[in-house]
């Protein structure tokens, strides 16, 4: 299981919202690649970095901060990220950038056969983002709810060729409730590829929960208010996770 620390990034700087709402931000960080590199530091295997201003907008706005992070980085552990990116062009320059993963949300509800054009051209990196709430997906940084069912797209996009489902109940993000493990471990069930946790995330406890679910297909967690605010310790948690699932694969 692996602990992955969420950077979002608005007007290049480190922050984090409470259910989405932009105007709703904490600033942790005016720098972007020191907290990069702190989370290198502290042992994280990878990071999930957020262009939330490129969300809002439909296309990169915080290119010189992402710049900073893959530079921090390097190619000691991946990056995915996520965040207006629209066409392959945008997902080319990043790739060859240093970035692992491309983290694909509402363009891929939106235009679906940009997600099928992405998985065929860039093969093994390329994940998709649902957030929902009640089961249905939401769009547009949560700003709009739709009718489409989460298990039947991720599903579909599974089809695709997806590397992995991000999953965020967005009911929790930011707001430090918990993880809602039963909506998780549904969707999980009802896909070949790996699903990674995101949304409310808050202590050890959290953790020893996504663990014990590992087995169904839940490979990783994202964690950002948590792991800023102190109510979660970054590297005990990766080695608690650690500990569990060596555990059980005894």
């Amino acid at each position: 299981m692996l602990i992955i620390p969420a950077i979002d990034l608005k007007d290049g700087k480190c922050v984090r919202l409470k259910q989405g709402v932009m105007e709703d931000a904490t600033v942790f960080s005016v720098d972007p690649g020191a907290m990069a590199k702190h989370w290198l530091d502290q042992g994280a295997r990878r990071l999930h970095v957020v262009d939330l201003n490129g969300a809002a907008a439909g296309r990169p706005k915080n290119e010189h901060a992402i710049n900073a992070i893959t530079s921090a980085v390097g190619e000691q552990i991946p990056i995915q990220l996520g965040g207006g990116i629209r066409d392959l062009d945008t997902i080319e320059k990043y790739l060859d950038q240093g970035v692992s993963y491309i983290v694909i949300g509402t363009a891929a509800v939106k235009t679906p056969g940009f997600l099928h054009d992405a998985c065929s051209a860039f093969a093994g990196h390329i994940l998709v983002a649902l957030d929902a709430k009640d089961g249905k997906v939401a769009v547009d940084g949560w700003s709009k709810m739709t009718r489409h069912d989460v298990v039947d797209l991720a599903k579909k996009f599974q089809d695709y060729g997806v590397e992995a489902v991000i999953y965020t109940d967005i009911g929790r993000d930011g707001m430090l409730s918990g993880v809602n493990i039963t909506a998780t471990v549904a969707l999980a069930r009802e896909l070949a590829v790996p699903v990674i946790a995101s949304g409310g995330i808050t202590n050890l406890d959290d953790v020893k929960a996504l663990c014990n679910v590992e087995s169904e297909g839940i490979v990783g967690a994202i964690t950002g208010r948590a792991v800023y605010q102190g109510t979660l310790n970054f590297a005990e948690a990766q080695k608690l996770a650690d500990n569990l699932s060596r555990k059980g694969e005894a």
